[in-house]
């Protein structure tokens, strides 16, 4: 009888563990879809003139896995040489070779890309794979033309609860890199020097009533 029940009380365990596992495995697969809200209507003050192929648009979006030893962009902090050329002239390098020395370094999973979104009834999406060890997202993309304007978001976190969300939005909020002095869309270049800290861009292209107006959205979706 006691034989019996130990067995019972063994077996009960691995289907407990079996099922911690399952809910919360130590890897995780989304879709990510990168949606642009910045328009004429949505942010009106000197929103640039141009057409399709070489007006106001997201250059492609760049983004990383990482942990907590890695950053793409923080408020506060100077910008990488990457960060600046990214948004300012919308190209993904040098920041993916940050990235790789990152991913080589173990303070990041993995680099993901898209290309731009120039027409903003479209979308942009990637896949990404986050882990136990790389659990945070960070993505951004400049908002061309400008001085060194970019939509971005820094450590999303896609554990909740202890287990990875099955669907998350973020809000995409433009930020100021800190490497131009620009203060319009077209502006001539100011280079900055020394750079200023990255900062959330508080000039009127990008409030309403004194409040911050949302340029984009990511949709992550587990698959």
């Amino acid at each position: 009888m006691k034989k019996a029940l130990s067995l019972v009380v063994v077996t009960i365990a691995l289907l407990a563990a079996s099922s911690l596992f399952a809910a919360s495995p130590d890897t995780a697969r989304y879709s990510v879809t990168m949606t642009r809200l910045w328009t004429e209507k949505t942010h009106p003050f000197e929103y640039p003139e141009g057409n399709i192929l070489t007006g106001p648009h997201f250059s492609g979006f760049i983004g990383a896995t990482h942990n907590g030893a890695y950053e793409i962009f923080k408020e506060g902090t100077k910008p990488t040489p990457g960060l600046e050329k990214l948004s300012e002239e919308g190209k993904h390098s040098p920041l993916d070779e940050e990235i790789k020395a990152a991913i080589a370094g173990g303070k990041a999973g993995m680099l993901f890309e898209t290309g731009p979104i120039r027409d903003a009834s479209k979308t942009e999406m990637a896949e990404v794979t986050v882990s136990n060890k790389f659990p945070w997202v960070s993505v951004v993309a400049m908002i061309a033309p400008s001085p060194d304007w970019f939509a971005g978001a820094a450590d999303i976190n896609l554990i909740e609860g202890g287990k990875w969300v099955g669907s998350k939005s973020i809000d995409l909020f433009a930020y100021d890199s800190g490497g131009d002095d620009g203060a319009t869309y077209k502006a001539d270049d100011k280079n900055t020097s020394p750079k200023k800290p990255t900062m959330s861009a508080k000039t009127q292209h990008f409030l309403r009533g004194g409040k911050k107006v949302r340029v984009g959205t990511l949709t992550f979706t587990k698959m």
